[in-house]
């Protein structure tokens, strides 16, 4: 009984894959001829989250996917250099942290209370390269990414404007479909709610169970954080027994590395400008990056 059980189960599971990869092929059908970094970036699994996001319906998929193409050929996220926008990074605000989570997921780590700079199109383009460094950097297999909100100092003079939020919600969303794993907002204060109550009505049904609020005095929700994080990898700001530990210099090093893979994965020659610590690109050494080293 148990091995027909089994038998019938298996056998569902295939017949769903295989029907999923027809409508992916089904979907890549309905694209026009596609070349260059187009070509590059509508892979299967691509497509395939595209089409998780949409329900599986292939007109919604190509209408999603098509508006994507749109955009980063306008925007050309891949482009952005370090150099661009390490600025905004002096502080820590958002940074790819030096382990995954439970599941090797990249773990980008956002602490708005960091704020430094007014330059909103500079603080999204900084978040964009992040994304796209995070992408760049999922292992083998893995198509998510997990965020750690670290609201430690954050105000509503610090928040960006609710426009903005709106406009960056709808990127994230519409371009970066199915990359979001969970995002956990660690002990946000009381007066966070009130940005919340408008913010979270620019979240699409998927991104809004995504999202997770976590209080340290609350044991579910800080079980639940847990669950997805090893507690010594998890920096004491988010209850865990690591230290978190920025430094910027060594992140941009990093940076400056990920900037010559990226330009090879996409396929052009990157002229790679000196980042302020007086290295090029070609001349800094690949060094590991040690943000938050396990309290020995």
């Amino acid at each position: 009984m148990f091995s027909r059980w089994s038998n019938s189960n298996h056998d569902q599971e295939n017949d769903s894959l295989q029907n999923e990869s027809q409508q992916v092929k089904g979907l890549r059908a309905s694209l026009p001829p596609l070349s260059g970094r187009s070509l590059n970036y509508c892979t299967d699994a691509c497509l395939r989250r595209y089409m998780e996001a949409r329900n599986w319906n292939v007109d919604k998929s190509k209408k999603m996917l098509e508006e994507t193409l749109k955009w980063r050929s306008i925007y050309k996220p891949e482009e952005i250099r370090w150099h661009e926008v390490a600025v905004e990074g002096e502080t820590g605000k958002v940074y790819r942290a030096n382990f995954h989570d439970r599941h090797g997921r990249t773990v980008l780590i956002l602490r708005p209370g960091k704020q430094n700079t007014t330059s909103l199109d500079n603080q999204f383009r900084h978040l964009v390269y992040l994304i796209e460094n995070a992408i760049l950097n999922l292992p083998e297999g893995q198509e998510q990414m997990a965020w750690l909100i670290d609201f430690t100092g954050w105000t509503l003079s610090t928040s960006v404007p609710i426009k903005s939020a709106r406009d960056t919600i709808n990127v994230l969303q519409d371009h970066y479909p199915e990359r979001l794993a969970i995002a956990f907002l660690y002990s946000p204060p009381r007066i966070f709610e009130a940005f919340w109550k408008i913010v979270k009505y620019f979240l699409d049904a998927k991104t809004f169970q995504k999202v997770k609020f976590v209080y340290p005095k609350n044991k579910d929700s800080v079980e639940l954080m847990r669950s997805y994080f090893d507690e010594e990898n998890l920096p004491s700001e988010f209850g865990g027994q690591a230290v978190l530990q920025y430094n910027h210099e060594e992140f941009s090093k990093q940076m400056i590395q990920d900037d010559i893979k990226s330009a090879n994965l996409w396929g052009f020659d990157d002229k790679l400008q000196s980042v302020g610590n007086g290295h090029s690109g070609p001349e800094v050494a690949s060094e590991a990056v040690c943000l938050a080293p396990p309290v020995s």
